[in-house]
């Protein structure tokens, strides 16, 4: 049986229009563009963006093809929809007419949806593309030559240097000189390589000792070769000041790829193209952390002035440095681990052996002075974990370590939920509700071995000064369940972001003018007042709702009574495998999943039977 034409056009027509309509409610959600009945010169692709890997070149070439004449195209970034402004409505009509339901466009050759809408998005023109670049960066284009690339390429592929590719998931890397030890983010002076910097890199040296009018020139002493695959990436982070003089430089060869440039809310684009060399100086070397984003396409400006999208290739990036040999004494306090006497994996020794004190006046004095105000902010269960809660038979007895207001402990009415917390202020609000809470440290809870179904910890071990304490909480734990009991635990992640979404946390900022040089004076002034925070301790005061620099850190809470009081707070955020790696060290559990949620990085283990 053979469907006539006529109908299979109906068909294809009703698919068209209930496309359009769903695609025009989404991007008026998003922009507040509306659609229009009448031609206008604005036309919005409604069902391909950049998000799905759509250049301006591809859309440029569709659209010529209908004989009508395009004089932008705006693309808006992690949009699956895009616009498009004709010279005349003749020709605007002659594009709708010639692609509508007709066109296939994109990666996945998709048939492109129009409609005419009656102006372009407020967000059009605004990109971190648009911003300039930070204080101290600089982009040398066309550095070596295509011969000098292959050349350069040869020489660190044949030397040996040291090779490092253990614990780093995603590249390859060669060090020489002298090895970068991603433990601690640090080298070791007093163990050099026996490869020096190969001497195909001496070429390098005389261009630049021209152009350094912003630093002192010094040749290197240490290189780091990344070998990225396409999709591949680096986390935001900064060189370490102590590490490494001013400046640092890295050549990119193979490839181009776009380099992330931030500090505080400002964030900065950066285009690397092939056989460029970067140039990060003062402020952009201290200041300022960079990272790229694991991606296999990137969007970067167009030759019109719009954005498109360009697939990354294999790359290869040589970074130089020069060692440091004392303290950093830069004038950029934020990142510098001098000034802030961070210590990477774990506190310092000195300050471990304060554990205790450190967290009774900046974890449980805390949190009794802030119970009230604390309480009222956290009313609604994180969904996981109350699905975590549900999946537990009729009867089971579920004990809450860290309970603090009660929160869970109402969300399965079919069984026995039982919290526990240090603290008395947010323990009177759940026996104010009639719940079955009492008080203990999570280091000893007083409840038999081998006795519970279900425990969670949400937000609760992160408090614990030391990796020995963490371990000694995830350990009473597992103690108390019984054989095949399982157990939930939260805590908060030194990355904020995933897959370039930022977490509840980054979101809540409240700045909205983002102006640069105001933002540069918010930041100066909430600084300040940090700054002038009474802290005994050797820890950073993280700046609230920016991204984690360290990993031991306190947390500012002010209060919303008059005196607006800012107390702090200490937390140890944890870097990604650390918490699983906690587990693996209890033979008494196997874990059964590790997720990430909203900023937290998240276990379930169970008690082997």
């Amino acid at each position: 049986m053979h469907v006539d034409e006529p109908h299979k056009n109906v068909n294809s027509a009703k698919k068209a229009d209930k496309k359009q309509r769903r695609c025009l409610a989404i991007i008026k959600s998003d922009c507040q563009v509306s659609s229009s009945d009448e031609p206008t010169i604005y036309l919005a692709v409604l069902n391909v963006g950049l998000s799905n890997g759509l250049t301006e070149e591809c859309l440029l070439d569709a659209t010529s093809k209908t004989g009508g004449k395009v004089t932008e195209v705006v693309m808006l970034p992690g949009k699956s929809y895009c616009f498009l402004v004709c010279s005349t409505l003749d020709d605007s009509r002659l594009i709708y007419l010639g692609m509508h339901n007709i066109s296939t466009i994109g990666q996945q050759g998709a048939v492109a949806y129009l409609s005419y809408v009656k102006e372009l998005p407020a967000l059009a023109g605004k990109s971190d593309w648009n911003s300039p670049l930070p204080n101290g960066l600089i982009v040398m284009p066309d550095f070596v030559s295509e011969q000098e690339e292959s050349e350069l390429f040869k020489s660190i592929s044949e030397d040996e240097g040291s090779t490092e590719s253990g614990n780093l998931k995603h590249r390859k890397v060669k060090h020489f000189g002298y090895e970068f030890l991603y433990g601690s983010n640090n080298v070791d002076p007093s163990k050099p390589l026996e490869q020096p910097i190969p001497s195909a890199c001496d070429i390098l040296w005389p261009r630049l000792e021209g152009n350094s009018t912003t630093w002192d020139w010094i040749t290197p002493d240490q290189l780091t070769v990344n070998e990225y695959e396409p999709g591949n990436g680096i986390p935001p982070h900064v060189d370490t000041h102590s590490a490494f003089l001013d400046p640092i430089l890295s050549l990119s060869l193979q490839s181009d790829v776009v380099m992330d440039f931030r500090r505080g809310e400002e964030h900065v684009q950066v285009r690397l193209p092939r056989r460029s060399l970067l140039v990060m100086s003062g402020e952009a070397r201290y200041d300022w952390t960079h990272g790229i984003r694991p991606k296999h396409i990137d969007v970067v400006p167009s030759a019109s002035g719009g954005l498109t999208t360009q697939p990354r290739g294999k790359r290869t990036s040589l970074t130089f440095r020069r060692l440091r040999r004392g303290p950093c004494n830069c004038t950029y306090p934020t990142l510098c681990d001098t000034r802030q006497t961070k210590a990477p994996l774990e506190l310092s020794s000195t300050l471990a052996e304060q554990a205790v004190s450190l967290e009774q006046q900046n974890v449980h004095e805390v949190y009794d002075k802030i119970a009230d105000h604390f309480s009222e902010t956290r009313h609604s269960p994180w969904p996981q974990v109350a699905q975590f809660l549900k999946s537990f038979g009729p009867q089971s007895v579920v004990l809450d370590v860290g309970c603090g207001n009660g929160k869970y402990l109402g969300c399965n009415p079919q069984i026995l939920t039982i919290g526990c917390d240090r603290a008395q202020g947010l323990l009177s609000v759940g026996c104010s509700k009639g719940q079955n809470v009492f008080r203990c440290d999570c280091l000893s809870v007083p409840v038999r071995s081998s006795s519970i179904d279900g425990c969670i910890s949400i937000a609760v071990i992160h408090h614990l000064a030391t990796g020995e304490r963490r371990l000694a909480a995830l350990r009473e734990m597992a103690r108390v369940l019984r054989p095949g009991g399982r157990a939930l635990v939260y805590v908060w992640a030194k990355d904020q972001r995933r897959n370039d979404k930022k977490s509840a946390y980054l979101r809540q900022n409240k700045a909205v003018n983002k102006e640069r040089t105001t933002e540069q004076l918010q930041r100066q002034k909430q600084q300040q007042e940090l700054e002038q925070l009474p802290n005994n301790t050797p820890l950073p005061v993280h700046t609230n709702r920016t991204e984690f620099q360290q990993q031991d850190v306190l947390v500012p809470w002010k209060t919303k009574d008059e005196q607006r009081t800012t107390f702090l707070r200490y937390y140890h955020v944890f870097e990604e495998q650390e918490l699983e790696s906690l587990v693996t060290k209890l033979p008494e559990v196997q874990l059964v999943k590790s997720y990430y949620d909203q900023g937290n990085h998240c276990v379930i283990f169970e008690k082997i039977p």
